[in-house]
């Protein structure tokens, strides 16, 4: 099926319904594809949160999926567990301001553990376009 840190009671999204916004706070690591300098796909597993068609990832301002990021635009995550499956796919935009980055950071140490302490960091947005994933996880398309 493919179409294009919530609280107890999330709000209403446009890509995952309740069952996907559960999904999406659970323990899972996942994998981050970006697009490398010679058209290969760069996938690296990754920790990530999702809000309102937001999915966040921090990481080292100078790696290698900053760096596809910048120059590609695009990025894709992908989250499975056993049979259950969740991709989101979107443009991908790169923060080093200390609010956006210190929002994702919280947002990770919820999910799953506060992180080690890096100067460098920043934070990965991907703006969701697509999701893709069991159907249970997916807002339903309408006619």
């Amino acid at each position: 099926m493919s179409h294009d840190v919530p609280d107890a009671t999330p709000a209403p999204d446009r890509f995952l319904s309740a069952a996907g916004l559960q999904f999406v706070t659970e323990y899972h690591l996942a994998t981050l594809s970006t697009l490398s300098a010679d058209g290969t796909i760069h996938a690296v597993p990754v920790g990530f949160t999702y809000e309102a068609g937001i999915a966040r990832v921090i990481t080292s301002g100078g790696s290698q999926k900053v760096l596809n990021a910048v120059r590609g635009g695009i990025a894709t995550i992908s989250q499975v567990d056993r049979a259950t499956w969740l991709t989101l796919s979107g443009t991908v935009s790169i923060h080093d301001d200390a609010e956006t980055v210190a929002d994702a950071v919280q947002r990770y140490a919820v999910r799953y553990r506060q992180p080690r302490v890096n100067p460098l960091r920043v934070a990965m947005l991907v703006t969701v376009t697509k999701s893709m994933g069991s159907a249970q996880l997916l807002v339903p398309k309408t006619p």
